[in-house]
């Protein structure tokens, strides 16, 4: 399957990606990875990539677009893939389709995890991360097993700086300005499918899957 998943900051999304891509073998392809990995390795497009985020700016459509596309055409993604940060504007959703037309294929579905402001900043605040493997977590919804431990790795789990209410406001704001204009491109191709994302983590699984199974039928 083919599916892009979206859904303002704190919604969940890297949860339930993760969860996707084991129940359906696919890999799970974040834009956030991406640019490490690419910073990491020193590509020429990591590099243009670091040089915004270290100014704390948004990088430019055609570099992501760039990076994102060459992902997508490594030989894991033949069967499928689920992109999760990716599009974040219309012109990176037009991009995508181009790409997937040119092979002949398309998006089965784009899942959108629907939650309140409210409801993401009562999420936000309480979330954690290790920063070494990259897991996340949540004091009251998804707590590690040992507290202030990596369930994964084992290392300490931090609060990000800039899960303050003041930066998540702001946050917010720019993805409605900028990434709620997908949900009516998507709507209007008939692959839109909305998902309660204040609900437990399992139920919240259950109800993409069937989202999932229904559009494979």
């Amino acid at each position: 399957m083919r599916i892009v998943l979206m859904g303002p900051p704190g919604a969940g999304k890297g949860t339930q990606a993760k969860l996707i891509s084991l129940r359906y073998d696919i890999p799970h392809i974040s834009t956030g990875d991406i640019f490490r990995k690419n910073i990491s390795r020193h590509t020429g497009l990591g590099l243009q990539a670091k040089e915004y985020i270290e100014n704390g700016d948004l990088v430019p459509d055609s570099i992501t677009i760039s990076l994102v596309l060459e992902r997508l055409s490594q030989g894991d993604c033949q069967k499928g893939f689920l992109l999760d940060g990716f599009p974040r504007s219309l012109d990176q959703a037009k991009a995508l389709d181009q790409y997937l037309e040119g092979l002949g294929n398309k998006l089965d579905a784009v899942v959108l995890i629907d939650v309140s402001s409210e409801f993401i900043l009562d999420r936000m605040t309480g979330r954690r991360s290790c920063p070494v493997c990259g897991a996340s977590y949540h004091i009251k919804y998804n707590p590690p097993a040992t507290p202030g431990k990596c369930d994964v790795c084992g290392n300490s789990i931090i609060h990000r700086e800039d899960d303050t209410e003041e930066t998540l406001k702001e946050r917010l704001e720019v993805y409605l300005s900028q990434t709620s204009p997908l949900v009516g491109y998507y709507e209007n191709k008939d692959i839109l499918f909305k998902v309660d994302g204040s609900k437990d983590i399992d139920l919240v699984f259950e109800n993409i899957s069937k989202v999932l199974e229904d559009t494979k039928k």
